[in-house]
């Protein structure tokens, strides 16, 4: 470490004034601003891309950095603030995120990390801004869409009318062996019973009644 001094005449008297009796250069780090911030914006995300300058390689890599974006027209009072958890001199925001058709500002700064034990440092002076603008969302047109609807639409209409077809073919065939039943019920009653139709026979007749009325409705 070094031993840092001022001296002064004060009053009339030269003095000396201890600032630090141990300073350490390396706690006491304060980066220039990064340069050369651009940026590319589209309709999903814009990237932005700086480079850093007066920076030792063994710093560079232990490097965070600190994104500040508004809208043009506001003040960096209300700004959104993000610390990227990466040392690489790029970072990309999702479009939503970003109005359309809006410009934005956007600016960053760095200093060491914060995880860093042998170094320290103060974030430096913000850099010169860039402003960009997230494009227009290309609309689908009407006759893409047309066609779209038609497909989706085509599957529960054809299933509905393949229903309909399969409900009154069998609703016809249970009316017409119904007409059979209730015709044969109709004759079946309006005959007279027999004087000489013993019981065994009424019996045997009934049952057989039933096997046919069971074989028609079937």
């Amino acid at each position: 470490g070094y031993r840092v001094s001022l001296q002064g005449n004060f009053f009339g008297c030269n003095q000396t004034y201890m600032a630090f009796l141990e300073y350490n250069p390396r706690k006491h780090i304060k980066l220039d601003p990064p340069l050369n911030i651009q940026s590319n914006a589209t309709a999903s995300k814009c990237q932005i891309w700086w480079s850093v300058w007066n920076v030792p390689w063994y710093l560079a890599e232990i490097l965070q950095y600190e994104l500040q974006y508004k809208e043009y027209s506001t003040s960096w009072e209300v700004a959104m603030n993000k610390t990227l958890p990466s040392s690489l001199p790029q970072v990309e925001i999702d479009a939503t995120e970003l109005r359309s058709g809006v410009a934005y500002a956007a600016r960053v700064r760095c200093k060491v990390s914060e995880n860093e034990n042998s170094y320290h440092s103060q974030w430096s002076e913000w850099s010169q801004t860039t402003v960009f603008k997230r494009a227009d969302v290309p609309k689908v047109s009407e006759k893409i869409l047309n066609i779209k609807t038609l497909q989706y639409l085509f599957i529960p209409l054809s299933f509905g009318t393949l229903l309909y077809l399969f409900w009154n073919c069998k609703l016809s065939s249970r009316t017409q062996k119904n007409s059979i039943f209730f015709k044969w019920c109709f004759l079946t009653l309006g005959q007279k019973a027999s004087p000489a139709l013993t019981f065994p026979r009424q019996l045997l007749s009934f049952s057989h009644s039933i096997v046919c009325t069971a074989g028609i409705l079937r």
